[in-house]
């Protein structure tokens, strides 16, 4: 939480400068890849105060002395205080019992940063107790207080607390261990003796990172402290059946997850597996769009029964064709490609970067053919958002302005990604009858838009952390979690009540009302965005996608139900 919330607070900042400088005293957490990232958005960490010169000072999460913080008001600077909660409430503890005249005994390492900051706030009277150290060196002390470094060892610091307990009896005992870090402890406890090896996530220079990965491998189980997951490329855990994943408290959730996928691909790969063929399948299909090029052709065919139109099998091609086409390209122009490593999708584009964009471009080129066999008006209408799609991440307009390309509208990739597969299901395939629209065509443009702004919406919810480190300004990232939460939910609910409506006001077949399971669908995925721990980011961009293959399933059942009984 107080590492969250400590980059929140920056990245607020970056957005809201101006011209100001923006400096965090120290390194703001302690992982590389997250600091490397927010200097590449203009964040300076600095070591010492002399380095300041004007503009902001973010204090990390660690905290600071109130000494330092005396200095940094005398620079006349903007000071916004990004020290975590946790570390807060111990510098009140200290703080508090050295005025009554305690000696404080802080259990902790003594060059880590937080230390030293509680340091300041005991003043004289305090001192630290490391690993090694022994109680007995301290002088004879009436009042004594001790309080823990957020980060510690859990039974180190009962270990601890027991020696300094038979110098002091009468010493005052606050266990201000973080709960997270105490909880991710306890799980590696657990998991070490129910896996076959470890694997912890983390910066090489985070203490509680190092500590888990000492908890781990004092358990007996091989396990390994690696950074990102390009540093398992050289770790043989091919013998392992069950592998276990922890990370430091400073671990950002996009590394994490780029370990998670790893894993999760390349060791089941390895294996020979009953139906192993399957999951390799899924998974190259998700991670190469394959995936969403059949859940437009699901969509398609959904759209065109709802219409009340014949199923076209060109309609589907169109459609698959095009979003196939369009989702690589995009990805292939990110300019962020390759700044997060450790993404499911990322190895592979970056790898085959000229073979999938040749790919790409022949199925665009293949489409709009399609479309020409269609109607005039369909290959007008494909050309049109064809063209807006490849100059998405182009600069169009004058580099003057904050906004440059059509993706730096906030939120705009959610919104055409809706509107462009709206298009695409939608009209494409009725202007084969007509290009006038009809009520059941309006609808079925809707639930196409609702469903993929949904879907696209969940999928940046699990990236939103990353989005924001980079600076995309996605739905969640403007909206934040909780809202975009809210919104999800009213468009479902909207979905229903139109559906329903349309049906009965017989705007729409009957055969729309088999769509209310992609409805429900969705409220199945917002529940598994609150279990994303136990799946990897593969595994769920797969789950939400499904929606379109129900859509498209559900709706030809229907039908061929409905004209078996009619």
């Amino acid at each position: 939480m107080g590492v969250r919330r400590a980059v929140d607070i920056v990245l607020d900042i970056a957005r809201k400068k101006g011209v100001r400088p923006i400096y965090t005293y120290g390194q703001l957490i302690h992982n590389p890849q997250t600091v490397e990232l927010l200097r590449k958005q203009g964040i300076i960490p600095v070591s010492t105060i002399g380095e300041i010169d004007g503009g902001i000072v973010v204090i990390r999460a660690h905290g600071i002395s109130p000494q330092e913080r005396a200095r940094l008001k005398e620079k006349g600077v903007v000071i916004v205080d990004a020290t975590c909660p946790k570390v807060a409430r111990v510098q009140a503890i200290i703080k508090k019992h050295a005025g009554e005249g305690y000696h404080v005994i802080i259990v902790g390492d003594g060059e880590h940063p937080e230390v030293s900051g509680l340091l300041g706030y005991a003043g004289p009277k305090g001192m630290v107790l490391g690993q090694g150290d022994n109680v007995d060196n301290f002088p004879p002390m009436d009042r004594v207080c001790v309080v823990a470094q957020t980060t510690q060892n859990a039974k180190r610091f009962d270990e601890t607390v027991r020696s300094i307990v038979t110098r002091f009896p009468h010493a005052v005992i606050f266990n201000t261990i973080c709960d997270s870090t105490e909880r991710r402890q306890a799980e590696i406890k657990k998991m070490t003796s129910e896996i076959d090896a470890m694997v912890i996530v983390g910066g090489k220079n985070s203490a509680n990172t190092k500590r888990l990965f000492e908890i781990a491998r004092s358990q007996g189980t091989p396990s390994f402290h690696i950074e990102t997951a390009d540093e398992l490329r050289h770790i043989d855990l091919a013998g392992a059946e069950r592998i276990g994943v922890s990370a430091g408290a400073s671990t950002p959730n996009w590394i994490t997850d780029g370990v998670i996928d790893y894993l999760t691909f390349h060791l089941r790969g390895k294996k020979q597996r009953k139906m192993e063929w399957v999951y390799s399948a899924g998974f190259f299909a998700v991670q190469t769009d394959i995936y969403s090029a059949l859940g437009a052709a699901s969509l398609a065919v959904a759209s065109m029964l709802l219409q009340g139109l014949r199923v076209s099998m060109l309609g589907m091609g169109i459609a698959a064709l095009y979003v196939y086409a369009m989702h690589t390209i995009n990805r292939l122009q990110d300019r962020h490609l390759g700044r997060i490593t450790g993404g499911f999708r990322e190895e592979i584009y970056i790898r085959h970067r000229k073979g999938y964009m040749t790919a790409a471009v022949s199925a665009l080129f293949l489409a709009l053919i399609l479309s020409a066999a269609l109607s005039v008006g369909a290959f007008i209408c494909l050309f049109v958002i064809s063209l807006l799609g490849v100059l998405y991440n182009v600069v169009v307009f004058p580099r003057s302005l904050k906004v440059k390309r059509l993706r730096d509208i906030p939120g705009s990739k959610n919104i055409f990604t809706a509107a462009a597969w709206g298009i695409v299901t939608t009209f494409i395939p009725a202007m084969e009858v007509t290009i006038h629209p009809t009520p059941p065509m309006v609808c079925a443009f809707l639930f196409v838009c609702s469903i993929v702004f949904v879907k696209s919406t969940l999928s940046d919810m699990m990236e939103v952390q990353s989005d924001r480190l980079v600076g995309r300004e996605t739905i969640p990232v403007v909206m934040g979690e909780a809202k975009v939460r809210g919104l999800i939910k009213g468009i479902a609910l909207f979905l229903a009540v139109m559906i329903i409506a349309a049906a009965g006001a017989g705007y729409i077949p009957m055969v729309g009302t088999a769509l209310l399971i992609s409805v429900f669908y969705i409220w199945i995925c917002l529940e598994l965005c609150d279990k994303r721990a136990q799946f990897s980011n593969a595994a769920l961009e797969g789950i939400f996608g499904t929606n379109y293959i129900i859509a498209g399933v559900s709706a030809v059942l229907w039908f061929h139900i409905e004209r078996f009984f009619t």
